[in-house]
């Protein structure tokens, strides 16, 4: 096997351990073991230490793989609705990340909490990472409702994350549905 070969397979391998590790995290928070995140990678521990220096490592790379997964779709709404991107991401955070399963989920309505008590190295990747996806809500093309500022966007992603994780907690199928439908309004009014 060659050179180029044998760094392509490795860069592929870390972006599924990558992957992985946001799973895990987002479904069993920072509590799942070393072990827990290899297995779910299909990889040993020892190839995840390979990887990763230690599991404080592997949170903030998940961090990261987490946000940059919804920067990405934040452009993908942007590009593929035009103009009614903003309703239609508000209408799919509040639908779709509503009831997916947890290791689906948004990185920012799960793992923040997490991030509360992680070491500043983390903090430092979530904060720079949130403000890329807030400039790019104010930055994106114009359509309706969507905030104006960065200081908007950041109210506007804390709303839809608060309105998923009180939905998800309720245990209930009709608040849960009706706490997503007051939050469509608040944050569309009459764009929803």
């Amino acid at each position: 096997m060659d050179r180029a070969m044998r760094s392509e397979q490795k860069e592929q391998t870390r972006q599924r351990m990558r992957q992985a590790a946001a799973e895990g995290f987002r479904s069993h928070g920072y509590g799942i073991g070393v072990d827990g995140l290899a297995k779910r990678a299909g990889v040993t521990s020892g190839a995840f230490y390979a990887n990763f220096s230690s599991k404080a490592d592997a949170f903030r790379e998940a961090v990261a793989f987490g946000m940059d997964e919804l920067l990405g779709g934040i452009r993908y709404f942007q590009q593929e609705h035009g103009l009614a991107w903003w309703p239609e991401f508000v209408a799919f955070y509040l639908g779709e990340k509503l009831t997916c399963d947890l290791a689906q989920s948004c990185s920012l309505q799960t793992l923040t909490p997490e991030l509360a008590r992680a070491d500043d190295a983390a903090k430092d990747v979530f904060r720079e990472k949130l403000q890329s996806i807030a400039e790019a809500v104010v930055d994106g093309p114009d359509s309706p409702a969507k905030p104006a500022t960065q200081e908007a966007a950041l109210a506007a992603l804390a709303s839809l994350i608060g309105a998923v994780t009180i939905a998800r907690a309720t245990g209930n199928e009709d608040l849960a549905k009706s706490v997503a439908s007051a939050m469509r309004e608040r944050l569309l009014g009459n764009a929803a």
